[in-house]
């Protein structure tokens, strides 16, 4: 008996990276979970992972999964992906919005066409599953909302570090509205038992994105676990709506906060 029984949860960006082991995760711990992403079959993406290889993992466990391929960018998708996971699964109890596009480009160089492309990924995308999930959740009297946030929403010190100088301006951008939306959100869902949070790692996490852009290093001593994120996010999609909610959580921090309690 896993501590999300019975619950149905749709995670973005879970062909590969943060997502796919927080979709690995929660099926562990007996949820049904819908596997959303662009990638769907090897070969199609310069990066390893697929859903259905992500889905077909959660299976090989024991667990139930479905793999949806959705572009976070088109409201569209958005509609279908929650039409499907729940024609297929039931009604979502839990919503992860992990899914990036991320470009690191100094201001000066940015294109409108990316800068675009990243607000409709990681803030506008978000917000609209937000509400598609919202409806049913309060039906049901309970649900649990997660963003997956970065430290880059933090304002960079002065004078600047070399990472601040190479391009992070926008990614920060959408990391800090997802923060602010994450907790107002909170704020207006906490009477119906809707926890609503942000979850970022303590150091970077290497996936294939991280790695592509060095940030990090598969190697990397410093570097943050997959497993980690994972944990954290279970915790936040499994705790009393009520009192874990409203959070700009570091998964370290987060985990630590909780073995005290």
């Amino acid at each position: 008996m896993g501590i999300l029984d019975g619950k149905v949860a749709i995670v973005t960006g879970a062909s590969r990276g943060i997502g796919a082991e927080i979709a690995r995760r929660f099926g562990e711990e007996g949820a049904a979970v819908a596997v959303v992403a662009r990638t769907t079959e090897a070969g199609t993406s310069p990066f390893p992972g697929t859903i259905a290889e992500t889905a077909g993992q959660i299976r090989a466990a024991g667990g139930t999964a479905t793999a949806i391929r959705a572009d976070l960018a088109r409201p569209d998708d958005r509609e279908r992906l929650v039409a499907e996971a729940t024609a297929a699964l039931g009604t979502p109890d839990i919503l992860v919005s992990n899914a990036a596009v991320t470009y690191f480009t100094r201001v000066d160089d940015f294109t409108p066409k990316r800068f675009q492309l990243m607000f409709d990924v990681q803030v506008e995308g978000p917000f609209h599953l937000a509400q598609l999930v919202t409806p049913g959740m309060r039906a049901k009297g309970q649900g649990w909302i997660l963003n997956i946030s970065s430290g880059a929403a933090r304002h960079p010190v002065l004078p600047p570090t070399s990472f601040a100088t190479r391009g992070g301006t926008v990614y920060g951008m959408c990391k800090a509205a997802l923060e602010r939306f994450s907790t107002g959100l909170a704020a207006e869902l906490y009477d119906s038992n809707i926890a609503v949070n942000a979850l970022s790692p303590n150091q970077v996490v290497p996936t294939p994105g991280t790695v592509f852009h060095h940030l990090t290093t598969e190697d990397d001593p410093n570097s943050e676990p997959p497993a980690v994120m994972a944990e954290a996010a279970l915790q936040l999609c499994s705790a009393d709506p009520k009192t874990l909610t409203g959070r700009i959580a570091y998964s370290q921090d987060l985990l630590a906060e909780l073995t005290l309690e």
